[in-house]
């Protein structure tokens, strides 16, 4: 299990213990116990002074219980932290925000489609496999984040008009130049002037690839969910669920190389 998915569920685990403990519906049942010990406390004859009470945590603890067990209100809960960790409203990009939104309802629906399983070796294989998936919407995010900061990034959108006037004017300004020490000053800065539009450019082309990719993932992402809901105890025995696993590897590995690659160009821009 990955690390991501390990802290959020750990978080998770509190967040639901204090759901299952504090929700409404138990104030209302220790309540009326509470009040049907003062104003009844006695219904009918050899009802014992602590039965209200004793119906009341019954129903405390009954309700706490099934909140622990509630597959679909757990699965809420994690998918919920993992918003709060991946937030979409932190990119300015709406088209942005809604493929990073499409991606975590897909991890949802996984989450909640792992928590109804019966315990087992299925329910194990699944739950690593969303360790992978949580390492997968992690690059998606980290992708997202780039794509919308490079789209306003106004710095950039100016070097990319100025930068090739600046070459060629300092081009022409060295062919005319009689110092030979400017000459060479001036050949260098021409230099050092191409390389940043070559990582311009480069950066250009990563980017674009990058939507591309991140428009790659979310269909993958979908085609995974799919393959998930179909999968049982028969696959595991037959390699299904390994080729799953090597798919979601696949994709987490490609995210993270282009990840790494856009970070390193934007070093050099």
């Amino acid at each position: 299990m990955t690390n991501i998915r390990f802290d959020v569920e750990k978080r998770a685990r509190s967040a639901i213990m204090q759901y299952a403990f504090f929700r409404w519906e138990n104030a209302v049942i220790l309540g009326g116990a509470i009040l049907l010990t003062y104003f009844l406390p006695q219904p009918f004859p050899g009802w014992p002074v602590w039965g209200w009470l004793g119906l009341g945590f019954a129903g405390f603890g009954a309700m706490v219980y099934a909140s622990l067990v509630d597959a679909e209100s757990n699965a809420r809960i994690v998918a919920e932290l993992f918003k709060q960790q991946f937030n979409p409203k932190k990119l300015q990009d709406a088209n942005l925000r809604a493929d990073l939104e499409t991606a975590l309802a897909y991890q949802e629906r996984i989450e909640a489609q792992i928590s109804k399983q019966r315990s087992g070796l299925l329910k194990d294989r699944l739950k690593d496999t969303a360790g992978q998936i949580a390492d997968w919407i992690k690059n998606i995010y980290r992708l997202a984040t780039l794509l919308d900061a490079y789209a306003h990034d106004v710095l950039l959108s100016q070097e990319r008009v100025t930068v090739p006037k600046e070459i060629q004017s300092l081009i022409s300004r060295r062919e005319y130049e009689q110092n030979a020490e400017i000459r060479t000053r001036l050949g260098e800065v021409v230099e050092s002037k191409q390389k940043q539009w070559t990582s311009l450019q480069a950066l250009d082309g990563r980017m674009k690839e990058a939507e591309l990719q991140l428009e790659e993932s979310l269909t993958a992402l979908a085609t995974i969910y799919s393959q998930i809901q179909l999968i049982n105890v028969q696959d595991i025995e037959s390699g299904r669920s390994e080729r799953l696993r090597e798919d979601i590897h696949e994709q987490v590995t490609r995210l993270n190389d282009l990840v790494a690659s856009i970070d390193e160009v934007y070093d050099y821009v």
